[in-house]
């Protein structure tokens, strides 16, 4: 599994409401905390939804 870290910038698989799908990971734990690079919208996801929704590759 891909170790991220705070500050690091992700793309999610499926885009923001906003239309974004760049976000910056604001925590990182048992939860990671990720803010959209578009709107500023902050969102929470577990360990498992988190890795599943960023699109890793390259």
């Amino acid at each position: 599994m891909t170790e991220f870290n705070v500050g690091d910038t992700v793309t999610t698989r499926k885009p923001h409401a906003c239309g974004g799908n760049s976000w910056t990971v604001v925590r990182v734990g048992a939860d990671y905390k990720i803010k959209c690079n578009k709107c500023g919208r902050v969102v929470m996801l577990d360990s498992q939804k988190f890795h599943k929704a960023v699109h890793i590759g390259k």
